[in-house]
């Protein structure tokens, strides 16, 4: 019996330095085989890879860390980054609010011209930036649709902190309304019907299955809201003018630097990207997040 014993375990030994011997002569044959139609790929693609990423590079390499600490510091710059942070949070918060029941109306509402509402929504995301401002100016300006009336109240809107808000709301909203109307298209209605046989009411489904199966696109919308608000600038110029301390945000203050002092200029480009591509990144997270969840 114990040679029998030894027998088998001398076999399984062989067997497994066997496989293992087999694997290591695939991964060797593997290793040293040239995918050709992968190289052929990336060297097709280089060239404008690095006309995407040169641009970038260059700006990051233009300016040192003291360069940027030291136009941190500088009273223009620190009040474009703080506006620019302070309105972009008030247009993510009206967006949210006022954009979620939208979304949700569009992606369970059933009425007519609704193809057309949805396009009209969407009309921002590819309307040049300059054509969004003249539309507020006409519509909120002091001569303005509304703004006439407006006027006659004593609210003047047009090239204060307010205009800034809206003008990043009207360009940037339709990107979280998308992605929330899509998101709330995609949820399981099954899932909602069962709890609403358990006598959850329509407000309960909604807080309790609806938005955490949607949470995940809806943050990456949201981001995404961000992202463009922080990088408005043809509306907020037309609506809002450029007043330093007043109206101008970072994308302003870098038109403006670009004349008058490059390198502060250069150092609030510095900062979009950095914040840009950290938002990018949270956007990826939040949307491997909502594949896991489907998943």
């Amino acid at each position: 019996m114990s040679n029998w014993r030894e027998e088998e375990a001398m076999a399984e030994t062989a067997a497994t330095q066997l496989l293992k011997t087999r694997h290591e002569r695939r991964q060797e044959a593997t290793w040293h085989r040239v995918d050709w139609r992968k190289v052929a790929l990336l060297l097709a693609s280089l060239p404008f890879l690095l006309f995407l990423l040169l641009p970038l590079l260059a700006l990051v390499l233009r300016a040192t860390p003291a360069d940027i600490l030291a136009h941190l510091v500088d009273p223009s710059v620190a009040q474009a980054i703080q506006l620019s942070l302070v309105t972009t949070l008030c247009t993510l918060g009206l967006t949210v609010i006022g954009g979620t029941p939208l979304a949700y109306l569009l992606a369970r509402g059933t009425f007519p011209g609704r193809t057309i509402l949805d396009a009209l929504l969407d009309l921002p995301i590819v309307m040049p930036p300059a054509v969004a401002g003249i539309a507020l100016l006409v519509a909120f300006g002091r001569f303005g649709l509304l703004g006439h009336w407006l006027n006659a109240l004593g609210i003047d809107i047009a090239f204060t902190p307010v205009a800034v808000v809206m003008a990043q709301t009207f360009v940037a909203a339709p990107f979280y309304i998308k992605a929330a109307s899509t998101a709330f298209a995609n949820v399981n209605h099954d899932i909602e019907d069962a709890a609403a046989v358990d006598g959850a009411g329509p407000f309960g489904v909604f807080g309790r299955i609806t938005l955490p199966l949607s949470i995940a696109a809806l943050m990456g919308g949201a981001l995404m809201t961000w992202a463009r608000a922080l990088g408005e600038f043809g509306a907020t110029i037309i609506f809002a003018g450029n007043f330093p301390g007043r109206t101008q945000t970072m994308p302003l203050a870098i038109y403006l630097g670009f004349e008058l002092d490059l390198s502060a200029a250069i150092t609030l480009a510095i900062v979009l990207l950095v914040m840009s591509f950290a938002i990018l990144l949270l956007v990826r997270w939040a949307l491997r997040q909502r594949i896991q969840t489907d998943q």
